[in-house]
């Protein structure tokens, strides 16, 4: 059987890459590199996510009075449920709807780059990390839960490479709702840069794996040119630790 393997790039948008980006991730753009040499592999199902905020969403500092961005925060409830409640970092604004800022950064942007683009972030009550949905679960907020599941669903994806912006939120976010909804979750480290920078990504690392989400190399995923060879790779990753049981001296890796 063929694993069918989906690419999910997060927000890789203006606002949120230097030099002009309201809310640049530090060396943002290094992961373009990544981002486009796994576009060029084999995959049943590429997706792109665009944080896309109206002007009044409740994430933006100026939209609070006396707020600062970066230090101040929000508690936001669960309109359905005012006991459910999260607190979230207030930002500048970024990423808002119709603004060149919102847009996948050039090159990304073209026509059939992608199968498809699924915008979040669209509800101004509420602050959508995840590509899936928000933090409020009881009940889910229908206008905060994105169609990415179902795509990945309806497609029978087995397992999802997640790279993009920014680690520490939303791609950290994404792959972690990927993994606890059942798809094998791997987060490429040369994909993706963090708003706190390496130190901010060590944890996050740890954090992620600790949920079940696999760190990944290029290297890794380039050595991947047809859907056969996808499932050899996996196949051989699932290997390797019941060869080192049975037979202790066996190294794949010779």
């Amino acid at each position: 059987m063929t694993s069918k393997l989906a690419l999910l790039v997060v927000d890789v948008q203006e606002d949120f890459c230097p030099p002009n980006g309201a809310l640049a991730v530090p060396d943002g753009r290094a992961i373009l590199p990544a981002v486009h040499a796994l576009l060029a592999q084999p995959f049943a199902l590429k997706v792109a996510t665009q944080d896309y905020h109206p002007a009044k969403h409740v994430s933006f500092a100026t939209n609070h009075a006396g707020a600062a961005p970066f230090t101040s925060s929000v508690t936001i409830a669960n309109p359905a449920n005012p006991r459910e409640t999260y607190a979230s970092t207030l930002w500048p604004p970024h990423c808002v709807a119709g603004t060149r800022g919102a847009a996948l950064v050039a090159g990304l942007d073209a026509p059939g780059v992608f199968d498809t683009v699924v915008r979040k972030g669209t509800d101004p009550r509420v602050e959508m990390y995840s590509a899936f949905r928000s933090p409020l679960r009881d009940p889910p907020l229908a206008s905060a839960v994105s169609e990415l599941g179902a795509l990945l669903r309806r497609a029978g994806v087995e397992r999802v490479v997640v790279v993009g912006l920014a680690g520490d939120y939303c791609v950290k976010c994404s792959a972690v709702d990927a993994a606890e909804d059942g798809w094998e979750t791997y987060v490429v480290e040369e994909g993706t840069r963090c708003v706190g920078g390496e130190q901010a990504w060590a944890e996050v690392k740890q954090e992620m794996e600790g949920k079940g989400v696999r760190i990944v190399s290029l290297e890794w995923v380039n050595q991947v040119r047809s859907g056969s060879m996808i499932e050899l790779m996996f196949l051989s990753e699932l290997w390797r630790p019941a060869c080192r049981i049975f037979s202790p001296k066996y190294d794949m890796n010779r």
